[in-house]
């Protein structure tokens, strides 16, 4: 059922943000916008679909550890080994604007938990929060340099002449995540019980890898064509999206008890590698193999310390 919901929420992942680009260009976006916003939420969905399903099962920790495991897993899995593939290098200026916005956003975490119950105002709130973020990207794509938009319109720049195959495409996008989303889940519970695992670790671990197999094709495909700035935009986006989107919109949809000190060392481990980003920007956004390597071992050694002491808990 695991491995079964993986490749659905892949697949049905990869194609809605296909669909989606598609229809976007259609409708005039430029690459650079659809880049930011439309492949960010593109990629969110799976995380969207299994926090949802997981929320409306009663697994809110679950829920939770889904989205708060794919940022972690994010910064430290996935930019790390697309680092290791070659070393990124971004120069566009909207990555000065997003990863303060990142970082606050991670910061919301505890307030959000706090009184162990994510109400359906905090999750309004989010989703609220996140229309100024996408005006603020989508309101100076006009400084970007000619090079940063040139290599956003080699990987979104197709337009495609009906609108009727993307359209289609999204359709079966949603029905695959849904039913990836259904089995994910279920599988990931009853495999807990049978290990003995906690649905924490698994939600942070398993789920939250599953759900961020679109991330790490993107991220890892920017790195060979030697494109950082999707690579970093691509994790820093979908970061902000699962907060502020995937968080607030399943609590809005289904509020959810969660015990604030469940997730209290999670939450911290997700804001230190938020951080860990900072000195990638007074370096020029540069990340290099070593920075990279040491991203890959430090998520690695989370993972282990999590089943290593939290099985059961």
């Amino acid at each position: 059922m695991v491995l079964l919901g993986v490749a659905l929420l892949y697949w049905g992942g990869e194609i809605l943000v296909k669909g989606a680009v598609n229809l976007s260009r259609i409708y005039g976006l430029s690459p650079l916008v659809i880049g930011l916003t439309v492949v960010a939420f593109g990629t969110s969905t799976p995380e969207l679909a299994s926090s949802l399903f997981a929320a409306r099962r009663g697994s809110g920790v679950i829920a939770v550890g889904n989205v708060i495991g794919s940022n972690i897993a994010n910064i430290g899995l996935i930019l790390g080994a697309a680092a290791l593939v070659y070393p990124i290098k971004a120069r566009a200026h909207f990555l000065s604007r997003e990863l303060p916005i990142l970082i606050g956003t991670a910061l919301l975490m505890p307030l959000v938990m706090w009184g162990d119950e994510i109400t359906r105002l905090e999750g309004v709130v989010l989703c609220v929060l996140l229309v100024p973020y996408v005006w603020l990207l989508v309101g100076h794509t006009d400084e970007e340099e000619d090079e940063i938009s040139q290599e956003f319109d080699r990987e979104y720049g197709e337009t495609p002449d009906s609108p009727l195959l993307p359209a289609a495409r999204i359709g079966l996008g949603i029905a695959l995540l849904v039913a990836g989303a259904g089995a994910l889940v279920d599988g990931a519970v009853d495999l807990a019980r049978a290990v003995g695992v906690s649905e924490k670790v698994i939600g942070i671990t398993l789920v939250a890898f599953g759900t961020s197999l679109p991330e790490l094709a993107t991220s890892l495909v920017a790195a060979f064509r030697h494109e950082g700035d999707i690579a970093f935009g691509n994790v820093i986006g979908s970061n902000v999206f699962n907060i502020l989107l995937v968080l607030g919109a399943t609590a809005a949809a289904v509020p959810f008890p969660i015990a604030s000190t469940d997730m209290a060392w999670d939450t911290l481990v997700m804001i230190g590698f938020s951080l860990a980003l900072v000195p990638c920007v007074l370096t020029g956004y540069k990340l290099g193999r070593a920075e990279g390597g040491l991203l890959v071992a430090s998520y690695l050694a989370y993972v282990a310390y999590l089943f290593a002491f939290s099985a059961g808990a």
